[in-house]
């Protein structure tokens, strides 16, 4: 039992280097994963400005992931269906369509949290 326990850990440790892997091609390869990401860093920066309480930082850090993950999952799906359709397909074309309206629709609801929490804060500053 103990013979396996460094193997499992390596295994475990392997894992998050190929996940962090993934990221930084997608990363690489994508311009809508860059702006949400340089998106994001604005948001985090307007929200240490403005003193966001716990829960509204939860709710602006789900939000952000909820992005990122979305766009991550339409990378994957649109680097798959490259694979094994490179030629135009309708079938191709409808699978990338629905995982693109996936981000969207991650994106609109990111943006109406925003809206929610920074709202009051925005509308005080602007006050001043």
């Amino acid at each position: 039992m103990e013979r396996r326990r460094p193997a499992f850990i390596r295994r475990r440790l392997n894992s998050f280097g190929y996940a962090f892997k993934g990221i930084a091609a997608a990363f690489r390869s994508e311009i809508n994963l860059r702006w949400h990401v340089l998106s994001a860093g604005a948001v985090v920066a307007v929200g240490f400005y403005v003193g966001l309480s716990k829960i509204e930082w939860a709710l602006v850090c789900f939000s952000i992931g909820l992005v990122w993950m979305a766009e991550l999952f339409n990378t994957a799906i649109e680097v798959v269906v490259n694979l094994v359709s490179p030629g135009h397909h309708l079938l191709a074309g409808k699978a990338k369509d629905i995982a693109a309206g996936a981000v969207l629709v991650a994106s609109i609801t990111a943006s109406l949290v925003g809206l929610l929490v920074f709202f009051p804060y925005l509308g005080a500053l602007f006050q001043k």
